[in-house]
């Protein structure tokens, strides 16, 4: 009988990985594996001065973001770990960016701080209740999505002034950064309400089952 139970549960973590395995081969999830294989060249290349190159990647990585999503749409292949994956991607990419600007001085402390809190407890948060099987799936939020989009159009304005210096860049920076800087918590706040009354819901709909 136990060994018998033994096989049965082989069989079903084979099935598991196998399922995932023809998950990464699919052609948005290899998009957003190269989106994650550029994050470490990207930071090289600023951390080496070629800010050129470092726009060039950026814009490569925006391409993948794009293209994975068409793709999955298009060929039908949405998968699981794609929903997971994608988002990881994005917050990873922009986080690590964030850290190094701040480290070559163009970004204040105190931003960074805020974006990578966010996106970290946000990260930890959704792993705990993915583990705990009390929530599968995470939408982002409204504010989530606009802070997202800030975030990306300062990058941006960041890098485009450093390759082309003479823009003047520097305000609309400053504004965005300072807009960052209310809509990262705030937004925070919101996924936090959002996630626990989906928690509330949950439970209460278990108890009444």
């Amino acid at each position: 009988m136990l060994t018998r139970v033994h096989e049965d549960v082989s069989a079903k973590m084979q099935l598991s990985t196998l399922n995932v395995l023809a998950q990464f081969r699919t052609a948005p999830n290899l998009l957003t594996l190269l989106r994650l294989f550029l994050v470490p060249f990207l930071v090289i290349e600023i951390f080496d001065g070629n800010w050129s190159g470092a726009f060039i990647l950026f814009v490569a990585a925006g391409i993948s973001d794009g293209l994975d999503g068409m793709l999955a749409r298009r060929l039908g292949q949405r998968t699981t770990l794609g929903q997971y994956l994608d988002p990881i991607a994005d917050k990873l990419l922009l986080s690590t960016l964030f850290l190094v600007v701040t480290h070559e001085g163009l970004v204040q402390r105190y931003v960074t701080v805020l974006v990578f809190s966010r996106d970290l407890g946000i990260l930890l948060v959704c792993t705990l209740l993915y583990v705990t099987n009390t929530l599968r799936d995470f939408p982002p939020s409204m504010l989530g999505k606009v802070n997202t989009a800030v975030q990306i159009v300062t990058v941006i304005l960041i890098l485009v002034q450093q390759v082309w210096t003479r823009l003047p860049f520097q305000t609309p920076i400053d504004l965005l950064l300072r807009a960052i800087s209310v809509i990262a918590p705030c937004s925070a706040v919101q996924y936090a309400w959002v996630v626990a009354r989906r928690v509330q819901e949950r439970a209460a709909n278990g108890v009444a089952s």
